[in-house]
């Protein structure tokens, strides 16, 4: 995207005279362009942008299939629907100045939000525990309100909120799918997976088959983290990276989130009455997809390749360490 561009965007975003002093690009995202604007009068803002040359995922078969919770999305409409979803709740969500869907400033996908003055929540957790208290414990309210939150049906928000149905017939069926895509893609990249796919396979048909029926859908983020936790000027958290927001079952958020985290740091976010069978099954799954998706992440141009490595290989090995050798 043009800096004229940029600049044209910012005026009709933020209006009052102001003029685009400078442009910085932000690390750390792999679907879509995030740029903090600073206006001459010193306001920021925050945008995104969702254009093909700013993913760096190679694309697959299974993009854009709202059907699939777990197929990648991306784009305004997912991150409209997510953003309405939680604000729906009472969550404290990124104020939108600006939604280009028409295109009138770049020829695609465009939002111009809030920049959220204190940061994420995980360097401020790191730097300062105490100070970081008071969104952890906001941060825990708002994951039970999500928790209490029921759907009338599990899959992407902006398919269930548009009236649409998720394709597989319940929640652990469309977790084994996904792991099994996940199996294939591993097992083509990696000769450790390739020998072991077999037993992984019987494990996870193992892990689907002892998980009991249930039909409550909570609001789930599906990859929570404190990196993904900005901090307001209140001390409110709020979260980011929201496009793939689920109604699901609330276990694969609480496996993620103690992947994630060190036990100290989870246990301010832990729920009670978590389902063993849900959180062993949605464990490998994500092991699974952790290795999977980085590896696929690196046939691209993806630059951080060493740090990307290095989540592949841990999580491979987790997911051996849960079958038999060979």
């Amino acid at each position: 995207m043009t800096r004229s561009q940029l600049a044209g965007a910012a005026r009709a975003a933020l209006g009052g005279g102001r003029r685009l002093e400078a442009v910085e690009r932000l690390a750390g995202g792999t679907t879509k362009g995030v740029h903090r604007l600073t206006m001459d009068d010193a306001m920021t803002a925050i945008a995104y942008l969702w254009d093909d040359s700013e993913n760096y995922w190679p694309t697959t078969e299974h993009d854009g299939d709202l059907a699939d919770p777990f197929a990648p999305g991306t784009g305004l409409d997912l991150f409209e629907a997510a953003h309405a979803r939680l604000e729906a709740l009472g969550l404290r969500v990124l104020k939108i100045y600006l939604i280009d869907r028409d295109r009138a400033h770049h020829p695609a996908d465009l939002a111009i939000v809030e920049d959220v003055p204190g940061g994420k929540l995980m360097d401020l957790r790191n730097r300062d525990p105490r100070a970081a208290e008071p969104a952890m414990t906001r941060l825990a309210e708002s994951l039970a309100t999500m928790r209490a939150h029921r759907a009338p049906s599990f899959g992407k928000v902006a398919l269930i909120d548009g009236g649409g149905t998720s394709r597989s017939a319940s929640c652990e069926q469309a977790a084994l799918v996904f792991a099994l895509r996940c199996l294939a893609e591993a097992a083509a990249r990696d000769h450790r997976i390739a020998a072991a796919r077999v037993r992984l396979e019987d494990r996870l048909r193992r892990l689907t088959a002892a998980v009991r029926p249930r039909a409550e859908y909570s609001v789930v983020h599906g990859e929570l983290g404190l990196d993904h936790v900005m901090v307001d000027r209140d001390g409110r958290p709020v979260m980011i990276d929201i496009e793939n927001l689920l109604y699901f079952d609330v276990e694969w958020e609480h496996v993620f989130l103690r992947l994630r985290h060190t036990a100290d740091q989870y246990r301010q976010l832990t729920a009670d009455g978590l389902d063993e069978d849900r959180l062993a099954l949605y464990k490998l799954t994500q092991h699974l997809s952790l290795t999977a998706g980085p590896l696929r992440l690196l046939d691209g141009d993806f630059p951080d390749r060493e740090f990307m490595r290095g989540v592949a290989e841990h999580h491979l090995n987790e997911a051996l360490a849960t079958v038999p050798a060979s």
